[in-house]
């Protein structure tokens, strides 16, 4: 499933792309169809098709709802607006709960002077998150991010205005995408992108083209858990003297240990806190 529209979808069949629509069954059972869905296929009869079933997901998003998705590239730029890394370990967070690889890509590198982008690059690749450092306008760096790609579905994330349809039509120019420039008031993008469709990149799977957003909320994780998803815990956590440990207030954890002499770093465990604060005043996830 490549695209969902006004109750239709195109699918690619056979190298083809296909009209269908689902079968009443399926409306009628509340079957949710997601893009990035491997459906069951039959012929309608008047040269489209019927939707006859919905394959196991892999994994499923539900913002954006794109189904199947094996990796988040986290785009962020450096500039207009700029770098907010509470929003990226938000995103890298959210990609690892959905049991998602992540890519970083530092895009408008040519708006900001090396070694301002250098100590966040170093920082996050250290933590094993591939990192890719672009420039959509001046094509600096699609290569690296197409590389980066691989195969299967790519789903890009970020907010409005760091530049994901700009990048997407550096990939492909075919694609043109339509963009739209910063506020210079409030200093963010648009929404230029209205509806979630797969998009291919030749040498590198689908991509998801989706609508930016700036708030992405952390209420399906439950507090003991989001440790699991910052990897430089992970080797740490078993170190703690208290299993469950949430590194905040619990004597002898090795994590706050780590912080205090510099082996971890301390903007993302304050980063860590926060996330924790909010996911507990939100209450328990179900």
């Amino acid at each position: 499933m490549i695209k969902a529209f006004s109750g239709a979808f195109r699918v690619r069949l056979d190298g083809d792309v296909v009209l269908c629509r689902p079968r009443g069954r399926l409306k009628k059972e509340g079957v949710r169809i997601l893009v990035g869905d491997r459906v069951r296929l039959e012929p309608a009869g008047d040269g489209t098709w019927v939707i006859s079933g919905v394959e196991p997901r892999r994994t499923e998003l539900f913002r954006p709802p794109v189904a199947n998705v094996d990796r988040a590239v986290v785009v962020a730029s450096v500039r207009q607006p700029d770098l907010d890394l509470r929003l990226v370990d938000r995103q890298l967070v959210l990609a690892a709960a959905a049991g998602l690889d992540a890519v970083l890509c530092l895009n408008k590198a040519d708006l900001a002077a090396g070694e301002d982008i250098r100590p966040v690059v170093e920082t996050y690749r250290k933590l094993g998150y591939p990192v890719v450092v672009t420039s959509a306008r001046r094509g600096d760096g699609i290569e690296d991010l197409r590389a980066s790609l691989g195969g299967g579905i790519s789903v890009f994330a970020g907010p409005s205005g760091v530049g994901k349809s700009t990048l997407l039509n550096a990939l492909v120019p075919g694609f043109r995408l339509h963009t739209a420039p910063v506020s210079d008031r409030l200093r963010r993008g648009t929404h230029t992108t209205r509806h979630v469709e797969l998009l291919p990149v030749p040498g590198a799977g689908l991509v998801a083209d989706t609508p930016g957003f700036t708030q992405v909320e952390l209420r399906d994780i439950a507090a003991g858990e989001l440790g699991r998803y910052f990897p430089e815990f992970l080797p740490l956590a078993p170190e703690c003297r208290f299993r469950g440990c949430l590194h905040r207030h619990e004597p002898d954890c090795a994590v706050k240990a780590a912080v205090k002499q510099g082996r971890l770093d301390a903007g993302r465990y304050e980063r860590y806190l926060q996330f924790l604060s909010e996911i507990e005043a939100a209450g328990p996830a179900y």
